[in-house]
């Protein structure tokens, strides 16, 4: 649930594509960007900070959809017409996030094919790990997602060094990440520090001895 900026994408060149349609938010930690069943009417980008995006349910069952860091967009559903937000955007941190007017978006992924190229990438790679997650949930236990997604936060598997501490997150929000409850999570991270796959040292850091437990069957 936490994407992060391609190396060959530069923030400052795509603002100034972008021109006059772009908005710099700051947020406040718990800041909202915007809720659920709001109109969808813009694309964000993460210049700085983490985005949390949760979804309720008609029954009132909150679900965490992800966690967003530096470098993500998101609310990109409005330009295939999505017409109303299907999650709430919350800062976790102190954050810096740039909207994006839908007009100003469609205008720079017309006339800037190199970034519409860019763009579509990041899509795709986003629609991968939707399925993935949807996998994950339909097929693996508890434990496993608790352990995959601790994984994907410290970055393994993807380019460059693992993170040495993950950034820090709640076991309330692991557990709604996870769909299960917060005295499981509790549960599987003391047995997980107990095996040796994370350590509490100024931080969490995860270990790559931790994928034992997302391999084994």
């Amino acid at each position: 649930m936490a994407h992060t900026q391609s190396a060959r994408f530069n923030p400052r060149t795509f603002l100034a594509k972008v021109g006059k349609g772009n908005t710099m938010l700051n947020l406040g930690k718990l800041g909202v960007l915007f809720s659920q069943g709001d109109a969808a009417n813009a694309v964000f980008f993460i210049q700085k900070g983490r985005v949390k995006l949760t979804a309720v349910s008609e029954l009132g069952k909150e679900a965490v959809i992800g966690i967003l860091e530096q470098g993500a967009f998101f609310g990109e559903g409005c330009l295939a017409g999505q017409l109303a937000c299907v999650a709430t955007a919350t800062a976790l941190d102190a954050s810096l996030v740039v909207r994006i007017d839908k007009a100003a978006m469609m205008r720079v992924l017309h006339d800037e094919p190199t970034f519409a190229a860019l763009f579509m990438a990041y899509l795709l790679s986003h629609s991968i790990r939707v399925q993935e997650d949807l996998v994950d949930h339909l097929f693996n236990s508890a434990e496993k997602r608790l352990a995959r997604i601790l994984l994907l936060m410290a970055h393994f598997g993807k380019e460059g060094q693992p993170l040495l501490v993950i950034p820090k997150i709640s076991q309330e929000m692991l557990a709604g990440m996870v769909g299960t409850t917060r005295s499981r999570v509790s549960f599987f991270m003391k047995r997980f520090k107990q095996l040796g796959f994370i350590t509490y040292n100024a931080g969490l850091h995860v270990h790559s001895s931790l994928l034992n437990v997302v391999l084994c069957d």
